[in-house]
Formats: C-alpha cells, structure tokens, sequence
C-alpha cells in the first residue's frame, strides 16, 4: 500500500496483536529491517520520498512524505508503537514534539537527546571528550583565523569535516597546504571543524545494540576496510588482540550508556600501535554490520527492531569461525549481462556465497548491494566474498 502524506491513522497493531514501528528513510538500511521485520511478524510503515526508492520496494505500508516536514512526520508516526530512522537527518526538533505530543505520544528510538550526537560531529566530538573517550585533536573552524591556528597545533595534519550531514567519504577534505585549508574555509557554505589526521593501522568497528529498559549486546569487533571513503569490506573477526577487542567493545557499551543510546550504536575506530580513537558515530543499523545477516545469531537489523520495541536482545555469538562482507559497489561501467543472470552465475560458482541487493540501478561507485561469505578462515571467506561481489559488479571474474 502507497499512500500520500495526508494519509492519518489512529494506533494500529496488525492481524496479529503485532507492533507496528514507523521507519523514517527509505534506504537500503530500512529494506532490511522490513526483511527481519517479516520473519518477526512485526508491521513497519515506512516514510519514503519516492515510491520506487529502495526501502519502499518491499515495504507493504508506504506514506510518501518529506523526513523534514513535520506534518509528514506525525502523519507516519501516528498509532505506530515506535518511531525509528534509516538515517540521522531528521529535524531533531521533530522528534522531540513527537516524543512531547499532549495526545497519543509515539516512543521515538533513539531519543534527540543521544541522536544530536551522531548528527552533528562537532557536539559529538565535545561529548566524547567530556566522557574521557579517546578522540583525536580538534576544534571549530567558524573562520580563517580558527583554520590557520588549528593547522600550526597540529603541524598541518588537518582534516577538515562538515560538521553535518557528511558520510561515505562526503563532507570531509584533506588540505595539503595552509592555502588550501584557507581556500577551503572561504569557499565551503557549512559549519566546519578542524580535526588531527591519524595515521592509522586499520580501521575498526565496535557495534552495539541497546534497548530502553538498558540491556546491551555487542557484536564482535570488526575490521573495515574503505575505498574512497566507502565502507567495502568488513571482516570478522577483526584480527586484535582479545584485550584490544574487549577494549573497543567496552568503550562502545560506555558510549551507548553515558549517551541513552536505545537501538543499534556503531563506533568506528582508528587503532594505531595497540591505541584507539574514535572515529565516528551512527546510532542506526550500519555498513560494518551487514555481516550479522549471515555471520550471526541475531542480524543487526532484529536488534535494532527488538531495541526500539523495549523488546528482549538477542544472542550475537558468531555463527562461523570467520565472516567477510564486501560491498558491490557500482563499477565504472554497467555491464550488458541483467543483474539476475550474474547472481545465478555467483550462485553456481559459490553457493555458499550470500548475495544481498538493495534494488538500485547501477551508477559508479553506489551501494548497490553485498555479499556474506562465512568460513573457517578469513582468507578463504575473503576470498570467496572479494570474487563474488567482483562478478556482480563487472559480470567478469577476477581470475578471468
């Protein structure tokens, strides 16, 4: 069902005496909660912005609406048992009056009091340094001034951030010259903060989940591995030290409770020599994640469901000695072989290869889907992973 924004319904359960969880965004992160959703027998009405995008494919209940438009937002969210995002964009002023409504208030997970701080990485970077959490150097950068004087306090290794709206590699510059940083400064239209550049030996993630009424699980620690800026791979396990593991899932527990983080808590860090930093924040469903689908006892996208329902969390033991997930990201060209018949040629080769699309048409370097590969080793689930996602993007194996 595809509806208008000016659909309004009053609250509802399904068939079943089922919850039903509105989803603002319409991305791939929400399809996949519809797809744990289904096997929950939970009802997700979802706000969309265009009735083909990804999410709204599969979605039975789909109100086509605009995230900033706040009527929009109640309309989704009226009678609905929760109120969740596939994205961190929505007006936090939103949320707090759909949390704050005389009548019928709707639980919003997570709350604008935690949700602040994966939207604007300036306060989140404040927040972490008041909790003791190891972050890198930074500072605001509001002028030329700001710039030039965060640039000489940490010898040039300067990243420069958006302070919001920034992901997958957007929003964030390295300048190779003071010049270049004043110039950036001077033409950017966007709040900015100045951040050290680290240079790391791998990049991390420690995920978490977190309900209302405070239990929290962690997945074990993954490494991941960017390409442009976008997540590509993620293995796990990660390959640290069981104490270095203990202290990445430890400082995301730390984070999730000191911020009352209800659903799912991404943490990536950057380790260097045994020492951590954090290096983001996403309090949704995450890249670095996708592995729990096949890898895990309970997928990401089930706790974040049962998290935002105050519902009981779920076993997140591995299922496999080792997991790998490779992103197929869109190639430099769209290869003529239909995209049904290079799944049936991954299938054939690899059957135990798990292939994941998101319904998006090619376009280079968009998330167009992944791939799970469980095995006993890392090498060998990488291996099989890596030529699976490689067919998919360019209908050619990689040993062709």
């Amino acid at each position: 069902m595809v509806t208008g924004p000016g659909t309004t319904v009053g609250r509802v359960t399904n068939a079943y005496g089922m919850p039903v969880v509105a989803v603002i965004g319409d991305g791939q992160l929400a399809r996949m909660m519809q797809t744990e959703a289904i096997e929950l027998g939970v009802e997700i009405r979802l706000l969309a912005g265009e009735e083909d995008a990804s999410a709204a494919q599969v979605a039975h209940d789909v109100r086509l609406g605009d995230y900033t438009d706040l009527g929009d937002v109640r309309r989704v969210a009226a009678g609905a048992d929760a109120v969740t995002f596939d994205h961190e964009h929505v007006p936090n002023e939103h949320v707090q009056l759909l949390l704050d409504a005389p009548v019928d208030p709707v639980p919003v997970e997570p709350r604008p009091q935690a949700l602040i701080y994966a939207q604007d990485k300036l306060e989140q970077r404040r927040r972490l340094r008041e909790l003791g959490a190891p972050v890198p150097a930074f500072a605001a950068i509001e002028s030329a001034a700001d710039a030039e004087a965060f640039w000489d306090s940490v010898d040039g290794a300067v990243c420069l951030k958006a302070t919001r709206g920034g992901y997958d590699g957007k929003g964030v510059w390295f300048p190779a010259s003071k010049s270049e940083l004043l110039s950036l400064v001077e033409e950017l239209d966007a709040p900015l903060m100045g951040e050290r550049k680290i240079p790391f030996d791998r990049e991390l993630s420690a995920m978490v989940a977190r309900n209302r009424a405070g239990e929290i699980r962690a997945w074990p620690v993954v490494e991941s591995i960017q390409d442009g800026g976008v997540c590509r791979v993620a293995i796990s396990p990660a390959g640290i030290p069981d104490e270095l593991a203990r202290e990445c899932s430890q400082l995301a527990c730390r984070i999730a409770e000191e911020l009352d983080v209800t659903g799912v808590l991404a943490v990536e860090l950057f380790e260097a020599g045994g020492e951590i930093q954090v290096n983001e924040l996403a309090m949704r469903p995450h890249n670095t994640g996708h592995w729990t689908q096949d890898g895990c006892v309970t997928s990401q996208f089930e706790q974040h469901l049962r998290a935002v329902l105050n519902w009981p969390l779920g076993a997140v033991d591995a299922t496999a000695p080792a997991t790998v997930m490779v992103n197929t990201l869109g190639g430099e060209r769209d290869p003529e072989m239909p995209m049904g018949e290079r799944v049936a040629e991954v299938m054939r080769r690899y059957p135990q290869a798990k292939v994941h699309l998101y319904g998006k048409d090619w376009r280079p370097g968009r998330k167009m889907g992944h791939v799970n590969v469980s095995a006993d080793t890392v090498a060998e689930a990488r291996a099989v992973a890596e030529d699976a996602a490689h067919f998919i993007i360019n209908a050619a194996w990689r040993d062709a």
